[in-house]
Parts: structure tokens; sequence; C-alpha cells
């Protein structure tokens, strides 16, 4: 990664930042949607309790010393930073650790009847069972007519966009930009991402997925295109270990994600027959690396992670999450280059993300100025804006 003093790393103690909203009213409402969406006993209520009070006004606290990743964690700095302030650690690491201590006063970890039940899957099956996916899916039928590259372009958007993606996925950036004051896609290497996965080569594919649901489902269908149009003839597909950032990806949601396709009438079904086989015979693969959960940028990922992204024709990383810690959680100029920030990465990759945090490098400085002059900063952070870049 290039030298960064002008880019410092992004903290939540500025009140009034997005930052700090995230931590001071985000995470909040976060613990009181999760003790009301299952029927905690009282001692869990009390434990989020106690973690409303701490993630507002207290300090860090270190794990128990039985925490099954305590080692994981202090290795991630949580020596550093235990009886710091929230809000003056990194803000990547304060949130991070927000889901961790989240899932503890759950009893995630514990060894009671609690252990391993997804506190935010409600909230995730709601989005999967929504009438809305029902038309997406049916969406599906009118892109069989189209041709490869349109097909493609359109599933490539999806995956974009996620549960933006107009019902059926037939978002045309172009279009959107052409309508708008300010581009809809900011920075589109798309003719690149493509020319990296030539039809009828022998590509590995990994996709390292953000979150489940309607957001999932898109990833899902993309990685069946490709499979099936023989632009790929493997694809690894990493989700969480656990359950992370509310509606992140692990493998029981993609479980959920392929039985919701495979139920489906019409071409969705066929995609998730599709999917079925390939996860059967190899040729898709669910990695849940516990670097995935880390508060860390993808630059200090671990020896044997940093070997098969560098194994792969392309690594996409999708998601606004994994774009910071890809790039770096950290102030940077919008027009600082995204492939001197990305010069670390091992391998070919690409950043498929709908922008909803403060990070962004690889503008032309006349798009910033679009989109600042169209929405002052609010495009950094309302989700209204996208890209797809490559390096």
């Amino acid at each position: 990664m290039p030298d960064t003093p002008f880019a410092p790393v992004i903290l939540g103690n500025v009140p009034g930042s997005f930052p700090h909203g995230v931590l001071a009213e985000r995470h909040p409402a976060i613990i009181r949607q999760v003790r009301g969406a299952l029927p905690y006993a009282p001692a869990q209520r009390r434990a989020l309790d106690a973690l409303l009070a701490n993630c507002t006004e207290g300090t860090i606290e270190p794990l128990p010393a039985d925490a099954p990743d305590r080692e994981h964690w202090r290795a991630w700095g949580a020596d550093a930073y235990t009886g710091q302030r929230w809000y003056d650690v990194p803000w990547l690491w304060s949130e991070s650790y927000f889901y961790r201590q989240l899932l503890a006063a759950v009893g995630y970890f514990g060894p009671g009847a609690w252990r391993g039940i997804d506190p935010f899957r409600p909230v995730k099956r709601a989005e999967l069972d929504a009438p809305e996916t029902d038309r997406e899916l049916a969406a599906l039928d009118a892109l069989r007519e189209l041709p490869e590259p349109e097909r493609g372009r359109a599933l490539l958007h999806g995956s974009l966009w996620g549960n933006r993606a107009d019902l059926g996925f037939r978002l045309s950036a172009e279009g959107a930009g052409e309508r708008a004051p300010a581009p809809a896609l900011v920075a589109d290497d798309s003719a690149r991402l493509w020319s990296l996965l030539p039809p009828g080569g022998d590509a590995t594919l990994v996709l390292v997925a953000d979150n489940a649901g309607r957001e999932l489902v898109p990833d899902l269908l993309l990685i069946a295109h490709l499979l099936a149009g023989g632009r790929v003839a493997r694809a690894v597909l990493h989700v969480k270990p656990y359950p992370y950032y509310v509606s992140d990806a692990t493998t029981a949601d993609v479980l959920d994600a392929l039985d919701r396709l495979r139920a489906a009438p019409g071409e969705a079904a066929e995609y998730g027959r599709l999917l079925w086989s390939a996860l059967s015979d190899g040729r898709l693969v669910v990695r849940a690396h516990p670097f995935s959960c880390a508060p860390l940028p993808y630059e200090r990922m671990p020896d044997d992670l940093r070997a098969e992204f560098a194994a792969a024709t392309l690594t996409v990383l999708k998601g606004d999450l994994n774009y910071r810690r890809l790039v770096g959680d950290r102030r940077w100029p919008p027009t600082t280059s995204f492939a001197a920030a990305t010069a670390y990465f091992p391998g070919p990759v690409a950043a498929l993300r709908t922008l909803k945090s403060e990070v962004i490098t690889g503008l032309s400085a006349g798009t910033e100025a679009e989109l600042v002059a169209a929405q002052e900063q609010r495009w950094r952070t309302g989700g209204t804006h996208a890209l797809i870049q490559v390096k």
C-alpha cells in the first residue's frame, strides 16, 4: 500500500460524522432489534443491555479467557485497544468488535442451547422470503432470450446493485447516468473484468461475498452464469465463518438462498440446480476463512489466503465492507489511484460495490466534481452510486 500520511485511518470520534453516527446510533438500534427478534432468556437480555451501555458510553473490554477466538483477536489488536473508548480506535476495528461482542451477549459461542443460533436470521429470512424476491426471480425468465453478452452484463449489474437491481437485474448504469445529474456508476472497469474471464478458458474465480438474502442471490446467479458459459471452470465463494455486520452471508445463508432458487419456478430453478450440482462435484466451493471476520485490511491477510488469491484468475470482492478492507479504511482523496491502493494484492482483483461509506479511490477529478455538485458528500454513503474497479 502506498505511503498514507495524507490519508489517515478513519476513526469514529468526530460528532456528526458518518462513522460516529454508526457507533452512537446504528449499533444501539441493532442491539434493540436483536433483543426483540428472538425470545432470549433473561441472562441474554441483561448481557445485551450491558453491551448497549458499554458500546455507547464505556470502553472496550477483552474477550473472556475461554473465548474460542481470543487468540485471533489478540493478534488482531485487542490488547492494544482494550480500555479505550469505542470512538477512539479505528472505525473498522470497533465496528467489527461490536459484532463479536454482540454474538457473545446472545450466547452464540457459549455451551448452551443458543450456541450457533444466528441472531440476524429473522431479518435475513424475511428479506429472502419477501414478495419482491419472487418478482426478481421471475424476471430471470426474460433474460433467457438475450444474447450472452447482454445476459452476462445484466447479471453482473444485478450482483453489483444487489437488492437495488430493479426487479430483474435490468438496471442499466449507462441509462441511469444519462438521466442523473451525476453518474450512478462512478467507475466502470467491466470491460477489463470480462477480458480476464474469456469463454472457453480454465479460469478460477474467487468471489468474496457480502450480504445474504436478496444480495447473495444475484452473486450466486452470476457464478452460475459464468460456470454455465464456460468463462470459469471453478469458483470459490468466500463467506463469513459466523454472523457478522447484521446481514453478511454465512454458509447457512448460502444454503437458504439455494433452497429459494430451487423452489422457484422457471429459470431460477435451473440456476439453483446448476449451483447445487456444482457444489456437489466441486466446481463450486464454499469457504469460511477466519480472516473474513478480521477487523483489518486485506493488506494484512495471512499467507494461506494470500496464496489462494494469488492462484485465482480473478478475485471479486463484493460490497462496501470488503472495499474498505481492500483499499484500507482511510480518508483517501477520491482521485487516489485504485491500482496503487491495491498494489499489494497478490493477483488480479475486482471490486463490485454500492457506496455506503466514506472510503473511495479511483475517481476522475471530473466525476468527483459532478458528484459533489449534485449531492455535496451524500453520494459517498447513500447507496445511490456504485463502482466496478479492476486491478
